[in-house]
This record gives C-alpha cells, structure tokens and sequence, in this order.
C-alpha cells in the first residue's frame, strides 16, 4: 500500500511538473513577445526624438532668423528717423528762405542754391520711399517667420505630447515584462522545488518521476484523500536522524570526558578547600601572636607617655579574630570609655602609643614620623623624646618637626633656608659634633 502511494504521488508530482513546464514555455513566448513590442516601441521611440531634434533644431533657427530680422528692422527703424529728422530740418531750412525771399526787395536767390536744395528734398523723399518699401518686406517678412514659428511650436507640442504617450506606453510594457519575469521565475524556482521534493521524498530524479508507472487506484478514488492521509502517516512518523548513533557516540564520549572533568574538579576543591584552612589557622596564628605583642607593647608604652594611667588593645570578640580591634586609653584621673573623649594631645599619645607598639612588634631598618608631636606640650614632648631615644638605639627616625626640643634630641638636623635676594638652599647639621642654637 505504501509503494502505491509513493507511485500516485509520483505521477501526481509528474502531472505538476508538466503543466508547470506548459505555463514556463507560455510565459517564455509571452516574454519574447513582449521583448519584441518592446524593442518595436524603442525604434519608434528613436525615430520620434529624431523628428523632435530636427524640430527643436528648425525652431532653433527660426528663432534666430527672428532675432535677425528684429535687428534689421530696428535698424530700418533708426535710419527711417534719422531720415524723418533730417527732412524736418530741410523744411524748416526751406521754410526759413522762403521768408527770407518774400522780405527781400531786390533780386531773389541764384537758382542754382534753390536748384540745389530741390535735389536735396528729392533725395530724401526717394531714400524715405526705399526705407518705406525696406520696412514694409521686412514686416511681411516677420509676419511669415511668426507664422512659420507658431506652426513650429505646435508640431513640437504634438511631438511632445506623441513621446509622452510612448513613455508611458514603454513604461507600462515594462512593468509587465517585470511582472512576466517575476512569474517565469517564481514558476522556475516552483520547479526546482518539485525536483528536490521529488529527489529527497521518492529518491529519484526528474526523468525517473516523469516516467514512473501510475499507480493502480480505482477510478473513483479521491486522490487528494489518500495524499492528505498518507502525509499524515508520514507526519506521524515524525523526521528520521541518520545520524543518530554517530551523535550518540559522540555525546557519550563527551559526557565520559565531562564526568572525568568533574572528579578532577571536586578532587582539586578538595586539595583547595585544605589549602584554604590551613592558611586560614596560620593566618589566625599569626595574628593572635602579632596582636599579643602588639597589645604588650602598647600596655608599656602607653605607660610611659600616661604614667600612671591605663591602656590596652583587645579584641571585640575574644573566639573571633574578625571582629575588629577596641583601643582602650584612661589616663590617670580620668574614667573614659571612648578616645574622642580624650583631648587632641592626650589621643595625640595613645597614637603614638599603639604606632610604637606596631613598631616593635614588627620592626623596621628607619621611620618616618611627620609632625606627630605637634600637639604635645612640653611634659608630654619629654615623654615622647624617651621614647624616640630607646628606638634610636635599633632603628633610624626621620621626623619632621618644629618643635624645639624635637631638635635638640636629633643627631643631625636638616632644614631649607633661603637669603634675601637668592634662591632656596638645603642646610645640614650635625648636632653630635658642633653646637647648635635653636633658640628662637
């Protein structure tokens, strides 16, 4: 039942693939003849931009033939008033002796001058016959150019209007030519997709479609029916991966090497983890034997800056060494719980007190202190002087400072001086082998 469907597909497929190639050669011969009106058109289309080139070259030159005959006869014109001007003046001149001769009493004029003067008048009379009779052909002349110049323009608007009409004519062909192509296109690309339906469903090119047997169906058989049904078997069946085992493989693979990647991993997490709390305990060792020292140092020394009174360092929570340190600083007198309590010189020393701490539980080659007694009376300064003295003994100090007993302890003084009129100069002096007066 299966190959009898495949085989009423097939010969469905075929009987598509050959009204699609009957509509493809319809549609090849509607394209060729629509190429051939068009290519019609485009040769009247030339022969009609060459009769409106020569039309628009006619007009070209009638209207320069115009612009002549303008010029000649403004030419015409201005010789015609010169002559009338010149005429006038005779007349007057004509006019002027004839009263002259009616007031004279002796003899007239010599005939020649009245001779002379009557030729003159005839020549102009003559010259202003020509020029009438010039202007008069040139007038005509213009009456026919105009003519001929307006029968110009509407030949040219006809043309014009006629290429209009064949523009849009071409323009339509076009389009449908477009249109045409678009089809013949979409009717090939139609095809191509039969074929490759045909290869990929039935496994056979489109010779072996086109010559498949039909199957045996009844001739009632709804053909559609049995299609849609067996489309929705194989719909059913769902899609086939030939690759299926090779992916498999594959993801197996993957997920051994994955798996493999995970027992290094939780093994070095491990490792990690052992690492991590043995540095934590020796860390937290560490710190308990620095802050051990640390608060030792910081008991003596604070009294030696507060003596008589009480400091120390502790812990906010003795079993965890994270919680942060508390400073504890009450000078003899006093019963205080916070250092801003205390006043600028007294937490001047529990600083001091608990920086010298530091510096004796974890040591350094030299120091520097800036300014760090500025705040400090002399009582206090003496204090801080004693200790300065001790950790000279194992260790340098740089302090810079403007206190005068801070000085007086140094063993070599450094300060910048600058003379009237010169620059800035560094002076060194050693208060070990030479005297020196600080006083102010």
């Amino acid at each position: 039942m299966g190959v009898d469907a495949l085989e009423g597909e097939r010969a469905r497929l075929k009987e598509r693939l050959g009204s699609i190639e009957e509509g493809m050669s319809g549609r090849e011969r509607q394209v060729a003849d629509l190429v051939g009106r068009l290519q019609a058109l485009e040769g009247e289309e030339a022969g009609r931009m060459r009769v409106w080139e020569e039309l628009e070259n006619r007009r070209i030159q009638i209207a320069a033939d115009r612009e002549i005959a303008r010029s000649e006869w403004q030419e015409a014109t201005s010789a015609l008033g010169i002559v009338s001007e010149r005429r006038r003046l005779l007349d007057e001149r004509v006019s002027r002796i004839e009263a002259d001769l009616a007031r004279l009493d002796g003899d007239g004029p010599a005939p020649t001058a009245v001779e002379r003067l009557d030729l003159v008048d005839r020549y102009a009379r003559r010259a202003v016959d020509i020029l009438h009779g010039r202007l008069a052909i040139l007038r005509e002349r213009q009456a026919a150019l105009r003519a001929e110049n307006e029968g110009t323009v509407t030949d040219l608007s006809h043309a014009r209007a006629d290429m209009e009409e064949r523009r849009d004519s071409i323009a339509v062909a076009r389009e449908t030519v477009g249109a045409l192509q678009v089809r013949l296109t979409e009717l090939r690309l139609m095809k191509e997709s039969v074929i490759e339906s045909v290869r990929r469903d039935a496994d056979a090119d489109a010779d072996e479609a086109r010559g498949a047997p039909r199957p045996a169906y009844p001739h009632d058989t709804d053909l559609p029916a049995v299609l849609e049904e067996r489309s929705a078997q194989l719909r059913r069946l769902g899609p086939i991966n030939p690759l299926a085992a090779e992916e498999f493989n594959e993801l197996d693979e993957r997920h051994t090497f994955l798996v493999d990647q995970l027992g290094d991993v939780e093994s070095s997490r491990s490792e990690l983890r052992k690492v991590i709390r043995a540095l934590e305990e020796e860390i937290e060792l560490r710190f308990r034997v620095a802050f051990t020292e640390v608060a030792e140092a910081y008991q003596r020394y604070f009294a030696v800056l507060f003596p008589g009174g009480k400091g120390r360092i502790r812990l906010a929570d003795p079993d965890d060494p994270h919680s942060g340190l508390m400073i504890e600083a009450q000078p003899l007198g006093k019963k205080v719980s916070q250092l801003t309590l205390l006043s600028g010189g007294e937490r001047s020393l529990a600083a001091l007190a608990f920086l010298f701490a530091i510096f004796e539980a974890r040591p350094s080659p030299f120091y520097v202190l800036d300014e760090v007694e500025a705040a400090l009376d002399d009582a206090n300064l003496r204090r801080f002087i004693r200790i300065v003295d001790e950790f000279r003994q194992r260790a340098q100090l740089l302090i810079v400072t403007h206190q005068q007993q801070t000085m007086e302890a140094a063993d070599v003084l450094y300060g910048v001086t600058m003379e009237p009129g010169g620059s800035s100069q560094v002076v060194r002096k050693d208060m070990t082998s030479v005297g020196v007066d600080l006083g102010v």
